[in-house]
């Protein structure tokens, strides 16, 4: 794969359709006359680990001590799940529900 950032000046390189008489595949800094021109196919894939819920609402000790409600595990069926409400967007919009099934330990959100 290309360098995605300019040897010369260190800066971010664009990408550039249409370069040259065939219509070709660049890579271009904005700051210098670096020009990279990309003659194969490129491909550049990262899989990034899925983080689990119960991560980003602070693991174990989140769910501790949180209420109970009616409510329907979409995974096993079961009516009773703890819920924990947390503002995840702007101040004018609705908390989120957050529930976990206390008998699978299921997480899901409101829709």
């Amino acid at each position: 794969m290309a360098a995605q950032f300019c040897p010369s000046c260190a800066n971010l390189l664009v990408i550039d359709v249409g370069v040259g008489r065939s219509g070709g595949v660049a890579f271009r800094c904005r700051t210098c006359p670096y020009v990279y021109k990309v003659e194969e196919k490129l491909a550049d894939k990262q899989v990034l680990p899925r983080r689990r819920v119960d991560d980003i609402l602070g693991g174990e000790e989140a769910w501790k001590d949180v209420d109970t409600t009616e409510e329907q595990c979409p995974r096993c069926g079961h009516h009773k799940a703890y819920v924990k409400q947390l503002q995840t967007r702007s101040a004018d919009e609705p908390m989120t529900n957050f529930f976990r099934c206390t008998k699978c330990s299921h997480n899901w959100k409101d829709q």
